[in-house]
């Protein structure tokens, strides 16, 4: 059953990373996309912004509501618990693919920095940001993080480790770095159209709102271990919303 259950492990894999390197795409406005932030749907701004919030908040409840102990252990009756990770990874890429192919763009300007030099500087930041998320997936555990380690360790005589908690690098500086590298990533725009702006603020309420969830969880996990953590570092941003 192993290879049965690492063919779609690899496939639910492949299909989040697509969606992710099209989320890169997506924010920075790549003209030859079918779809992104500034092209796509048209409607009327209010409209465009129901449309949009509407699918914000599916992405924020399949992402969080997917999450929790509950649903994996009511998941876990329909498909085999080392695929649990990868289903969950699929749905997240089936998401925001619909994101991307119904966003309703806003074109209204906020922001547009004229200045070569600043534009590029905060390009920079952009790319940064989705390099702290790449990173920080490897300094935990990547290939459990989107399910190929447990379809692996589904094999005869696998005896995967107890989760540990450790601390290497970012996790030093921040408890979430890979929500600071989002952060980083969806408000580094040196033009920024109001739906740039709806689509970086709905996702920081979700990600705020996915921390309070994720925090119980690891907790539950962790114990007193993850308390003192939470006691000396920030949430994501280094020295902030530290307990």
């Amino acid at each position: 059953m192993r290879a049965i259950y690492m063919l779609v492990a690899l496939a639910c894999y492949t299909a989040f990373f697509l969606a992710f390197v099209y989320l890169v795409g997506f924010l920075a406005g790549i003209p030859l996309l079918p779809t992104h932030v500034d092209k796509g749907m048209a409607a009327a701004p209010a409209m465009a912004m129901v449309w949009n919030v509407g699918l914000i908040a599916l992405f924020g409840i399949q992402h969080s509501v997917m999450a929790r102990k509950g649903f994996k252990a009511g998941l876990t009756r329909l498909v085999p618990e080392p695929l649990e990770r990868s289903i969950y990874c699929l749905a997240s890429a089936v998401v925001l693919g619909l994101l991307y192919r119904f966003w309703h763009p806003i074109p209204t300007v906020i922001w547009d920095i004229a200045n070569p030099l600043g534009r590029n500087l905060i390009w920079a930041l952009f790319l940064a940001g989705f390099g702290i998320v790449f990173i920080s997936t490897w300094l935990i555990n990547h290939f459990e993080l989107f399910g190929l380690a447990q379809a692996w360790n589904s094999g005869p005589g696998s005896n995967p480790a107890a989760p540990t908690m450790r601390t290497p690098l970012f996790y030093k500086l921040v408890r979430h770095p890979i929500y600071t590298g989002f952060l980083i990533a969806f408000w580094a725009a040196p033009t920024m159209t109001a739906g740039h702006l709806l689509f970086a603020a709905g996702m920081t309420v979700y990600i705020f709102i996915g921390i309070h969830h994720e925090e119980r969880d690891l907790i539950g996990t962790f114990g007193a271990d993850y308390a003192a953590y939470r006691q000396k570092v920030g949430k994501v941003i280094p020295g902030m919303g530290k307990g």
